[in-house]
């Protein structure tokens, strides 16, 4: 089941006591104060990690909290801080405060911690208030309370690539095809319920591609699964446009409109991304049939590669285009040429 929205609440520890204490041995009647200070409570944090790829484990587990500070000791002794609480989530993870309706954080690099939460100050013990003036102080301050947050997370997966297209147009039949990813393949339409990731290996490039479930007429208003769908295109470098090119030439030209106008209506800077279209089925079509429809796109406008998922033709062309391109999205980090 795959979860990309979710509300928690997080709290962090509360800061320990200090203590009045005050030194008591033989021959010595009136010693000193010597109460120690409480320990400061855990922070929370959030971190992106690559081993978590949905928030699915939030829904079970909706409220975190960090441990107390201990509280201060008699001979001098402080309280020890509480441990931090650390909350893994998948990288494209945006934090959201639900009661300040406030972006807090967008956690898309791998392993940098995110302070979300502060934990409390320990209260100062007795021992700390002695001066010339207060030789025997009685009293010592409370810990302070932790922080508590109600936050909203909201997944917006991370892909050099994202597939849309129409319901049934062969999108995750694609991503089988280019990588070791999964995803369900059936001809019905909205055999893909929720996103899948696959990596396409090729000229040793890594392309991380989104099946994304597909788009209907209405999406950008919620209709069908659009709702669950457009927030994950915003973070993809080239959107790849998979076209069933086996209608006639106007219907997959409406096809074509149609998704284009959802993705623009949802975000205008869609319209600007970086697309390639990719027809498939092609292996449905007869010689002659496939070259007239590529001419008439090509005079169309939509012009790009035609590929079949059984039998791979249209496949090589198209990984070398987007190698050629993730070579630009990644370059290869700089050699250090010796003195």
């Amino acid at each position: 089941m795959f979860v990309d929205e979710v509300e928690i609440r997080v709290q962090s520890g509360g800061g320990g006591n200090g203590c009045v204490s005050f030194r008591r041995e033989k021959f010595i009647p009136f010693g000193g104060p010597n109460g120690g200070n409480g320990g400061k409570g855990g922070d929370v944090w959030v971190v992106a990690t690559r081993n978590k790829q949905s928030l699915l484990d939030f829904k079970f587990q909706p409220f975190y909290r960090a441990d107390r500070g201990e509280h201060g000791m008699g001979k001098e002794m402080d309280g020890r801080s509480g441990e931090d609480l650390i909350i893994q989530v998948p990288p494209g993870t945006i934090v959201y405060d639900t009661e300040q309706g406030e972006r807090i954080a967008d956690l898309t690099e791998v392993d940098t911690p995110f302070l979300i939460a502060k934990g409390g100050r320990g209260g100062r013990g007795n021992k700390t208030f002695k001066s010339s003036v207060q030789r025997a102080p009685r009293f010592a301050t409370p810990g302070k309370l932790g922080e508590a947050r109600s936050l909203r997370l909201e997944l917006q997966l991370l892909a050099d690539v994202g597939l849309v297209g129409l319901p049934n147009a062969g999108k995750s039949s694609f991503l089988r095809s280019i990588s070791r990813a999964q995803p369900k393949v059936a001809d019905y339409p909205f055999t893909t319920l929720d996103p899948h990731l696959g990596v396409a290996s090729h000229k040793g490039c890594q392309i991380v591609v989104a099946d994304l479930p597909g788009l209907i007429e209405g999406a950008s208003q919620g209709a069908g699964l659009g709702h669950k769908f457009l927030r994950h295109v915003a973070r993809n470098r080239l959107l790849l446009h998979v076209v069933d090119c086996s209608p006639e030439v106007d219907a997959i030209t409406h096809n074509i409109e149609v998704v284009e106008h959802e993705l623009k209506e949802h975000d205008p800077e869609l319209a600007e991304r970086p697309l390639i279209y990719v027809f498939s089925k092609i292996d449905l079509l007869a010689p002659a049939e496939r070259r007239h429809k590529a001419m008439v796109l090509k005079e169309r406008g939509y012009e790009g590669f035609y590929v079949s998922n059984p039998t791979g033709e249209g496949f090589p062309v198209l990984l070398d285009e987007l190698a050629e391109r993730s070579v630009q999205w990644n370059p290869p980090p700089e050699e250090i040429l010796p003195n």
